[in-house]
């Protein structure tokens, strides 16, 4: 296997981290993209593994840093730029997609299939991947795991909302690292000025592209209920629930085992024999 690291540039501020993973040969080969969730980034957990395996299966396997999840090009593990966290959006997120696919058509000497893009979105990551999915021309399939039905419904409400907007700014506490991760008032007033666009349930309920939805009944961030959304929204859609998955499959940071944990294994598997079809 090949794994070489990129950087997808934005024409913005910020560039893109990526890195793409194949095997060489003569032929071109369908890609895969792979879209992090909140808090995350590419090199998360077992996300690596994951790469291993789709390339294993034939394809070449793109993931990528949004540009503002808190890292950077030089430190791209955990959140060493909690002022680029604090400016995220999730039009951000959305342009951020949309420029990787596109640096993904051209030829930059790896052998990729172009108009034949896969697109795996891993819980916040899923909204983005559906919006997008729904958007853009070059994406043939989506697959969303322990995705999110709706964004709207996990802004603060009421006095907590009011704080917000009078402070600038709240803090999330990343549990693992301990960093107070600021989130500033633009990133609601950027979803209330974009909240038709923003919309992941129009996006699926209008998708006309197979599309296949993972969760787990054992998710204790994103609500099983949210899985059924997609599914009640986009009934041609195919739903998979894994019996006792966690919202990220068994996966953990740092993840140190050579192998895959079992329900990550299964939503690969079933990954793979979906976009084969």
């Amino acid at each position: 296997m090949i794994k070489k690291q990129i950087i997808i540039p934005t024409g913005r501020k910020r560039d893109i981290l990526a890195d793409i993973s194949y095997t060489e040969s003569d032929t071109v080969k369908p890609l895969v993209i792979f879209c992090h969730g909140y808090k995350g980034y590419k090199d998360w957990g077992a996300w690596n593994l994951v790469a291993q395996e789709f390339v294993k299966a034939g394809y070449v396997f793109l993931k990528f840093n949004f540009s503002h999840n808190g890292g950077t090009i030089e430190q791209p593990i955990d959140f060493p730029d909690l002022k680029a966290f604090g400016n995220n959006t999730y039009t951000k997120e959305l342009e951020d997609l949309h420029t990787v696919i596109d640096w993904s058509l051209i030829n930059h000497g790896f052998p990729i299939a172009a108009h034949n893009c896969t697109l795996i979105g891993h819980s916040r990551g899923g909204g983005i991947a559906s919006i997008v999915a729904k958007e853009h021309r070059a994406v043939t399939k989506l697959v969303t795991w322990a995705s999110v039905s709706d964004y709207q419904s996990r802004f603060p409400k009421g006095d907590k909302l009011q704080k917000w907007q009078e402070k600038g700014v709240y803090f999330v506490v990343n549990g693992r690292t301990k960093q107070e991760m600021p989130h500033f008032y633009s990133f609601y007033q950027d979803f209330m000025n974009n909240k038709q666009r923003l919309n992941i349930k129009g996006a699926v309920k209008w998708l006309n592209k197979p599309h296949l939805i993972i969760h787990g009944n054992s998710d204790e961030a994103v609500s099983l209920d949210e899985a059924f959304n997609l599914k009640k929204w986009n009934p041609q859609a195919e739903l998979k629930i894994i019996e006792g998955a966690n919202h990220t499959f068994g996966s953990y940071h740092p993840f140190l085992k050579g192998e895959l944990p079992l329900f990550l294994k299964i939503a690969v598997s079933e990954t793979l024999s979906f976009i084969a079809l």
